[in-house]
């Protein structure tokens, strides 16, 4: 007699879902020590018949899009990320180390989605209270015209913020801070999924924010909440309702110590949008950007002011990155750098001092310490600038953190007139990666780089040669009506950075 096939065991990860045939003591993908648990044994697959359908397929241009026009959240900075604003049924995922500011984003957009006219309020007068002199209280009584949101025949926008970290009284002492209190803003402290879906049904918004879904769970799937399988379920659920409500749903998301989005990967592949909210804790700059978006740019980036009154857009950052000063001052040299499709001109400052310890410090915050080992390394080698007897501090202006090879160079040109005392003019700025051998590589988008910079008012900057072949090879006239404000800079190609010592401590 034949035995019974018995079905094989599998595994897998409790951190990421990663699986596997045999059970290991380190997950494969995530690298997570003891999080590998035995699956129960899977069914045999069925066939599945064909069946009714939710509606006839129709050609491609008959399909009306108005319903999924995109809809201004109120933060121009946010929509510049998004592309325009936020669509009717889609789902966002917002990411971000603890304490950055993720929900009181989601506060404001709450907030700004119930009562549009808000948006036209500035920030620092949305905390006002009394009706006399409090700039909200036309738009709270229902006194604002129905294109802005008020008035009796305006159409109701509720908004559901669903919190499952904090307690409804806090996220109110929250929301008087930054003003953030409308009357269609509805506020519900839960952590079942049954219980938001009953909110759902009652306020029936055009948004809800869930704060967070690692801390949702349901009783229809196994583990904690915050597990693979309970956040798999939760997501699906509220995915599913957004679809058939036309409801837009923002999910807020916990991240691992190495910045990854804590949960299953599929996490990010159900959503349609991914955001990740950044900053450095001890600065007030917080920068918002796309990496994955259905309906816009991934390239975009969004930068904000954080306050005593919330948080601010920045639609012209570069000021907090720049030191302004009467005289030159040896050691500093300005830059550009780019942000996806965005210029922000910020300032390298370094300072070469004696060093009495046997071994030299160097010192550096908001760069790579490795490119910074390597400029100083082609410093000394390639253009004789001796440095072993001395500490070398290299840092950012505003807390920025500089990741780009592009500025290389402006490093090296700081470090070097910190060490001959020599200043660089007020009006010059560098861009280009330095390289092993001492030469001077091209760097992407250094025309819209320029451009940032002459709209900033700098005369003079050092590229690498062949950066402004565009054609007519002359770089003072453009086509490009974007680079208009180029006109009249001088720009001063190099091919190594000797010779960009040279140039640049010789500009006017």
């Amino acid at each position: 007699m034949a035995k019974a096939k018995t079905a094989r065991a599998t595994y897998h990860c409790s951190e990421c879902g990663w699986q596997t045939s045999k059970w290991v003591g380190r997950c494969g993908e995530c690298q997570a020590w003891g999080t590998i648990v035995e699956t129960a044994s899977a069914t045999p697959a069925r066939v599945v018949s064909a069946g009714p359908v939710s509606a006839p397929a129709r050609p491609i241009g008959q399909v009306d899009v108005r319903s999924a026009r995109t809809r201004p959240t109120g933060l121009d900075e946010l929509d510049r990320v998004l592309g325009g604003g936020i669509v009717p049924g889609a789902v966002l995922l917002l990411a971000g180390e603890p304490g950055i500011g993720k929900s009181t984003l989601l506060l404001e957009v709450a907030a700004l989605a119930s009562a549009p006219a808000l948006a036209s309020v500035p920030p620092q007068a949305r905390t006002g209270k009394g009706s006399a002199q409090d700039p909200l209280a036309a738009v709270r009584n229902g006194a604002g015209s129905p294109a802005e949101g008020g008035g009796e025949g305006a159409e109701r926008r509720p908004v559901l913020y669903v919190t499952g970290e904090e307690s409804a009284e806090q996220v109110r002492l929250r929301a008087d801070r930054v003003g953030a209190i409308t009357d269609d803003l509805y506020l519900a402290a839960e952590t079942e999924l049954s219980a938001i879906l009953g909110h759902i049904d009652t306020v029936d918004p055009v948004l809800l924010v869930v704060d967070s879904i690692q801390t949702i769970g349901t009783s229809e799937a196994d583990g904690a909440p915050g597990g693979v399988t309970q956040v798999r379920e939760v997501a699906a659920n509220l995915i599913r309702v957004a679809k058939e409500r036309g409801m837009t749903v923002v999910l807020v998301g916990h991240v691992t110590k190495e910045g990854a989005i804590a949960g299953p990967r599929l996490l990010e592949h159900l959503v349609d949008v991914v955001l990740y909210f950044e900053g450095d804790r001890h600065s007030r700059l917080r920068m918002i950007r796309a990496v994955k978006n259905r309906y816009g740019p991934t390239d975009e980036l969004g930068c904000f002011d954080l306050s005593e009154v919330g948080l601010v857009g920045l639609p012209d950052p570069s000021g907090l990155f720049l030191t302004r000063r009467e005289e030159p001052v040896p050691g500093t040299c300005v830059t550009v750098t780019l942000e996806g499709r965005r210029p922000l001109v910020a300032e390298v400052q370094a300072l070469v001092a004696k060093s009495h310890l046997p071994s030299p410090r160097r010192a550096h915050s908001g760069l790579d310490a490795s490119r910074v080992a390597m400029v100083l390394a082609v410093l000394a080698q390639r253009c004789k600038i001796s440095m072993h007897e001395q500490d070398v501090y290299v840092s950012t202006v505003g807390g920025v953190r500089l990741s780009e090879t592009s500025v290389d160079l402006a490093m090296a040109l700081a470090v070097a007139g910190s060490t001959v005392e020599q200043p660089l003019s007020s009006t010059l700025v560098a861009l280009g990666e330095v390289g092993l051998a001492g030469e001077v590589r091209v760097v992407p988008g250094v025309q819209r780089r320029l451009a940032e910079a002459a709209r900033l008012g700098f005369r003079h900057a050092v590229v690498p040669r062949g950066s402004l072949e565009l054609g007519d090879g002359s770089p003072l006239r453009r086509a490009d009506p974007q680079l208009s404000d180029f006109e009249g800079m001088k720009v001063m190609e190099v091919d190594s950075l000797t010779q960009a010592l040279q140039v640049s401590f010789t500009a006017p």
